[in-house]
């Protein structure tokens, strides 16, 4: 209530993708392409590793709490601008714009810390094969698991409730195609010295911290795969790996520019928010099913019980 009683602002106004009038219907039928597959994918990554129990393991666990966040950051945005594409609807209620931070950055910072707990389960099963399952325990899965979404929100929340505890007197004319935290305070009829030093930090620090800790990981874990005498055990640590690292470059790199790199011309941070929210979480289940015979298994097995149960119907 306090909040909304500072804010002379009840709706704002997105301004969209830079540069595509004109061309509203062919980005309509790209992004819900788009998020079409990324909803089946990730649906499919998560059915598979539910139904067989051989995917039981910590490695699946994460990559089932991965899959979540993917559903969910493809969809704090996306479905959004499918309407503002189709409908010509550019406003956002108050609400919306600040749920659109919340969960923005929420899941965004909830899955930086999510491949930092991946990194260490794969080192923790490439350098002490003999106490993996001793050391990634249930109990340490969860913990870990839901130590990454409790301090997600936490960095979240303070972020949230800094931006809009600003007083927006108007305009209320965002300069991108979603809610953030950068457009939106631009828009604030005070000084902004605080949210702009906090939000910098806090969105620069974790992910930095998140990839120095991966790094450390598999600088342990190289040194581990050089030690490796066995061809076929160096073999499936790197194949173990490989998915993992693709993953943490796709994330890494698009922070990286955007955080980095200020100055950034609207339209180039603009398409690197695209391909890190929208084509990103689609690719993922690519990547973990492309070269992992464990999942083809249990899709194969999926694709046989389902077909064997229409052949009783």
């Amino acid at each position: 209530m306090e909040m909304e009683n500072r804010t002379g602002v009840s709706e704002f106004i997105l301004l969209g993708i830079p540069n595509t009038k004109g061309h509203e219907t062919i980005l309509f039928i790209g992004f819900l392409a788009f998020y079409f597959c990324t909803l089946l994918g990730n649906l499919l990554i998560l059915s598979a590793i539910l139904a067989d129990s051989r995917l039981h393991t910590p490695m699946y666990f994460f990559l089932c709490n991965l899959s979540v966040l993917d559903l969910g950051l493809a969809s704090i945005i996306t479905p959004k601008l499918l309407i503002d594409l189709w409908a010509r609807n550019r406003t956002i209620s108050l609400g919306g714009c600040m749920s659109q931070v919340f969960f923005f950055h929420f899941l965004g910072s909830t899955e930086c810390l999510l491949y930092t707990v991946m990194a260490f389960d794969r080192y923790v099963a490439i350098c002490h094969p003999l106490r993996y399952l001793i050391i990634m325990n249930w109990r340490v899965c969860a913990i870990l698991a839901a130590g990454t979404w409790v301090t997600g929100s936490f960095h979240a929340t303070i972020l949230t409730s800094l931006t809009f505890t600003l007083p927006y007197c108007g305009p209320n004319v965002v300069d991108y195609f979603f809610c953030d935290i950068f457009p939106v305070v631009k828009l604030a009829c005070a000084d902004t010295y605080v949210i702009d030093t906090v939000s910098f930090t806090n969105i620069g620090m974790v992910p930095m911290t998140c990839f120095l800790l991966i790094l450390m990981s598999y600088v342990r874990i190289a040194a581990s795969v050089v030690r490796m005498r066995s061809a076929e055990h160096h073999q499936k640590a790197v194949s173990t790996c490989a998915s993992h690292l693709t993953v943490v470059c796709f994330f890494f790199g698009p922070c990286a520019l955007l955080y980095t790199q200020p100055s950034l011309s609207n339209v180039l941070a603009t398409a690197i928010h695209i391909f890190s929210n929208m084509v990103t979480p689609m690719l993922n289940p690519v990547i973990y099913t492309l070269r992992n015979k464990e999942v083809k298994a249990a899709f194969t097995k999926m694709k046989g019980g389902y077909s064997q149960s229409c052949k009783n119907c």
